[in-house]
């Protein structure tokens, strides 16, 4: 390449008094590595999200690759592999509805402080204004339980579980019988088997304890009176007359 007046401008460079610019390679490799460590390079970069979800699809399709190449059918056999067993956890689940854990323990109705019912009516009701439903239905158990007890219908009795407390129940209070089990299933389901009481159901032993009170027991006395004979009865008063 020719300059000005037919010079050569490369003979020029070469034969002047500075040499050509020369930097060892680690240096400029230094040089660069720090210019292009700058911002202004890196604006348009992934996120580390986005990166990290990159990495995870492209193992996601690495696994998908190897898992079609290793069933019958390749992608296809896989696809129609997956929707089989999709099907089969969707009839399971239809058929046998929500997992659900079953109560793990039987402990006692009462803890250590005794209480009375009005006392476990009154905490019952606090728990149900705030929307405690849980709470609530424990509360409200342990007040029909304790009522029975201050009423002599059940004998006070220290570690007694509510279903044993709703089988004794029964016997005085017969009318009762099936929604007192329900009621003490409430009370295990809430306590021991992991589940969420509703206000329905709070609404249910509420309704329970006030029928009880309501209700008057079928004593042993009251059965065999009523189970005696006319001449039984006679016979006693003409014995009495005489």
């Amino acid at each position: 390449m020719l300059g000005a007046g037919g010079t050569s401008v490369l003979s020029a460079a070469a034969s002047g008094d500075e040499p050509p610019l020369t930097t060892p390679r680690d240096p400029a490799r230094e040089a660069a590595r720090r210019e292009l460590s700058k911002r202004m390079y890196h604006e348009n970069d992934p996120s580390w999200f986005q990166r990290a979800l990159n990495a995870f699809w492209d193992w996601v399709g690495k696994l998908f690759n190897a898992a079609s190449g290793a069933t019958p059918g390749g992608t296809l056999g896989l696809v129609v592999v997956i929707l089989a067993v999709l099907l089969v956890v969707g009839a399971l689940w239809w058929r046998l509805g929500t997992p659900r854990r079953e109560p793990t323990s039987s402990a006692a109705l009462f803890d250590d402080r005794p209480r009375s019912a009005a006392e476990h009516r009154a905490a019952a009701e606090a728990q149900a204004a705030q929307g405690h439903w849980n709470q609530a239905v424990q509360e409200r158990m342990r007040a029909i339980v304790r009522s029975l007890e201050e009423r002599t219908l059940l004998d006070i009795r220290p570690g007694r579980t509510a279903d044993e407390a709703a089988a004794e129940a029964g016997r005085a209070l017969p009318s009762h019988t099936d929604r007192l089990r329900t009621a003490a299933r409430d009370f295990d389901d809430v306590t021991y088997g992991g589940r969420s009481a509703s206000e329905v159901s709070y609404r249910r032993i509420a309704d329970l304890d006030d029928d009880l009170e309501r209700t008057k027991p079928v004593l042993a006395s009251n059965v065999n009176s009523a189970s005696s004979t006319p001449d039984a009865a006679r016979t006693t008063r003409q014995g009495a007359a005489e």
